[in-house]
């Protein structure tokens, strides 16, 4: 069943990675795309590239930090929403702009979240990035209508005893935690490291968490992805990052095993997702806003919100924008690495005829 399963998921990605592979994109950027007005083409092949439905709000833009507060009584969040106490600005300013609206449009959600936030004297942007060339007047929900299973990866890190370490993010984990049971979730991975969360949020576990959450998906199922803890960025590895830069999650033990890049993050957490399943992704943590590099991307900035107010009052939609910097290139290439690494584990079982004949 496993390399079925695999199998049934890549097929329609290795067929577009089989006719486009080779003969590469003239337009590598989203921002290409865009300037000259093939924002049809531009969805087509992401899509086929990611074909599952991956939403990710992010506290902050790439180029700013994330807070963490000493106490979280000023959002006003309801009794029952987690332990109180300290808590990270992204993850608390969208539990109480859920409080306040449970039925929010995403437009809604974002501007509730950027209000509370500049309320509360926070300086960070949020953002939303997606996958797909989402609708902002749509509603925001975390369950998927086809009714499959759900199932959420849950990481808070204090850092405790260690230089930089925080206050509020296990906390964090335990309220994400609420908020999901209160929504039918029932299946769930918590790594913390107060001791009370499932094991450890090491890299290693981390990784396997990534694993844990995408093993077995199929259409109509609903995932959840909740980060708490610090974000960084490094020296890009490839030259898929305009800014010369990786986006990173920070794991507890990243002095000896180094931090978790966006590109992985693609590759463990986002591509191995099949059509038609849903992933839901909350960030907060610093330089987090493209840290799942997805191909459409909207900031909640004052100007895009009012330029999205306005679309949505004159045509009734308003589409999340592409991203400029989404290399489509680069995420092709690691598409063809995950196909060749299942390809190469079929032929060693003896079933390489299940890829239909697909030479990559």
């Amino acid at each position: 069943f496993f390399f079925e399963y695999h199998c049934f998921i890549f097929m329609d990605v290795a067929v577009f990675a089989q006719q486009f592979g080779q003969a590469g994109f003239q337009q590598p950027r989203g921002q290409q795309f865009a300037e000259q007005g093939l924002d049809r083409d531009y969805e087509e092949k992401t899509t086929s590239a990611i074909p599952a439905n991956v939403r990710m709000i992010s506290g902050c833009q790439d180029a700013q930090t994330s807070a963490d507060v000493s106490n979280i009584a000023q959002f006003g969040l309801p009794p029952n929403a987690g332990p109180g106490g300290a808590g990270g600005a992204c993850t608390c300013s969208f539990l109480t702009a859920m409080g306040q609206n449970p039925s929010p449009t995403w437009l809604d959600l974002l501007a509730s979240i950027r209000g509370v936030l500049s309320q509360k004297g926070f300086t960070q942007i949020p953002e939303m990035s997606s996958s797909r060339r989402m609708d902002l007047a749509g509603r925001f929900e975390i369950q998927s209508e086809a009714g499959g299973k759900q199932r959420a990866l849950i990481v808070g890190i204090n850092y405790i005893g260690m230089k930089g370490e925080l206050r509020g993010c296990c906390n964090d984990a335990k309220s994400i935690k609420v908020f999901l049971q209160q929504r039918g979730f029932r299946d769930f991975r918590v790594l913390t490291d107060d001791g009370q969360g499932d094991a450890s949020p090491t890299k290693q576990n981390i990784l396997d968490g990534f694993k844990w959450l995408v093993d077995g998906a199929k259409a109509g199922d609903s995932l959840f992805f909740h980060y708490s803890g610090h974000g960084g960025s490094l020296k890009a590895e490839a030259e898929d990052e305009k800014d010369g830069k990786d986006e990173t999650l920070v794991p507890l033990d990243y002095k000896k095993a180094g931090q978790i890049r966006d590109n992985a993050i693609l590759k463990a957490l986002v591509l191995p997702l099949p059509r038609g399943c849903q992933l839901t992704a909350l960030m907060d943590c610093c330089h987090s806003g493209t840290v799942m590099d997805l191909p459409y991307m909207f900031t909640a900035s004052d100007a895009n919100m009012q330029t999205a107010q306005a679309n949505l009052a004159q045509t009734g939609t308003a589409h999340v924008p592409i991203n400029a910097d989404f290399n489509l290139n680069y995420t092709l290439r690691m598409v063809q690495d995950v196909l060749a690494n299942v390809s190469t584990m079929l032929n060693g079982m003896g079933l390489g005829g299940m890829m239909g004949g697909i030479n990559l």
